[in-house]
């Protein structure tokens, strides 16, 4: 029940709810017809910011179920995105209808993710970290070496997506497909950490050995998250392939990865909430950078140059700041924000 000052639970179940007090679901229900009125008033160039943050959040919520929850660290999520993204664009090249292509993309990620997901039995920690960098090398040779099916350095070109007629060849079009499936994907991992397979999956990263000694099959678990992640990710590379229309291996390569643990370690681990701050957060980092860097033009005429060449320096010691000052990601910071305001005058 909910009380003059904060907010209590009297079961399990009333803490586990989505939405616990109606102010939340209007405040949601506000943002959200804010989010689709949105291409009524932002240009084309804010749309694909928008499109590039929801095919991100899709990334990231992925990772972090398997990275955040599972404890299972990957370093070969930019190319799982990059098989979703071939498969998807294969499909779709033989006639298949977009729908169908994007989950078969999905599909096959997923099966590609748990053959590489087959180590986590025996390793952990940095040595699973090598074995998925291993993934990451794998798959991306075959990305660049199997031109009959990839294009190799080539690439392949894509039409712009269709569903039931209605062709997908605007920002505006796009966004409407890629924030239902972000929002589709949220609800998803957020419903699956509620469930047994989520407990699991946190009993496991905190300690195997515990989770096991409860009858928790640690073998199975581990590939249902690597699975569920792949899956996810083949959606995120799908949706990717078709908006840019163009597939090359040089996006999916070990710099996607790393990007996209950046996202989970400065947004939360462990939290959806925080897979949406830091997929925001990295995808328009370099936009910050680029209009800082044109205010700054104008006091110094060649800081431009400067920080083009120091973009990926400085994008390292944003993290590394984060890591110190912030380990628990910008999540954190929104409940402490939260917590305050919620018992507000009696916050200390």
């Amino acid at each position: 029940m909910r009380g003059k000052c904060g907010l209590f639970h009297t079961s399990y179940a009333q803490e586990a709810r989505f939405f616990q007090t109606g102010f939340l679901k209007f405040s949601l229900g506000l943002f959200f017809i804010a989010l689709l009125c949105t291409p009524l008033y932002l240009s084309n160039y804010q749309l694909s910011m928008l499109n590039m943050i929801n095919i991100a959040v899709i990334g990231a919520v992925a990772l972090n179920l398997l990275t955040g929850c599972c404890g299972q660290i990957s370093l070969g999520h930019g190319a799982f995105i990059g098989v979703g993204a071939y498969a998807t664009g294969l499909c779709s090249l033989a006639g298949w209808p977009f729908i169908p292509a994007l989950l078969f993309g999905g599909l096959v990620t997923a099966l590609v993710g748990m053959i590489f997901g087959v180590p986590s039995l025996r390793l952990k920690g940095i040595y699973l970290a090598i074995a998925t960098l291993a993934a990451q090398l794998i798959l991306s040779y075959v990305f660049m070496h199997w031109e009959s099916m990839t294009g190799g350095s080539v690439g392949l070109g894509l039409d712009a997506p269709a569903i039931c007629g209605l062709a997908l060849d605007s920002d505006a079009k796009m966004f409407y497909l890629t924030l239902t499936v972000a929002v589709f994907s949220v609800l998803l991992v957020s419903n699956i950490l509620r469930t047994r397979h989520g407990r699991a999956f946190v009993a496991i990263r905190d300690f195997h050995q515990s989770a096991e000694s409860v009858g928790v099959n640690l073998f199975s678990y581990k590939l249902q998250a690597f699975a569920v992640s792949s899956f996810l990710a083949g959606i995120s590379g799908g949706l990717w392939a078709h908006y840019t229309m163009y597939i090359t291996p040089e996006q999916f390569d070990i710099l996607l990865s790393i990007r996209y643990l950046a996202m989970i370690i400065i947004g939360g681990m462990g939290s959806v909430l925080g897979s949406i701050f830091g997929a925001v957060f990295v995808t328009l980092l370099p936009e910050g950078l680029g209009a800082l860097a044109q205010w700054a033009g104008a006091f110094f005429p060649n800081i431009s140059t400067y920080f083009l060449a120091m973009r990926e320096g400085i994008f390292g010691l944003i993290l590394v700041l984060f890591l110190i000052f912030e380990p628990e990601g910008l999540v954190h910071r929104w409940r402490l924000i939260k917590a305050y305001w919620k018992l507000y005058p009696f916050a200390y």
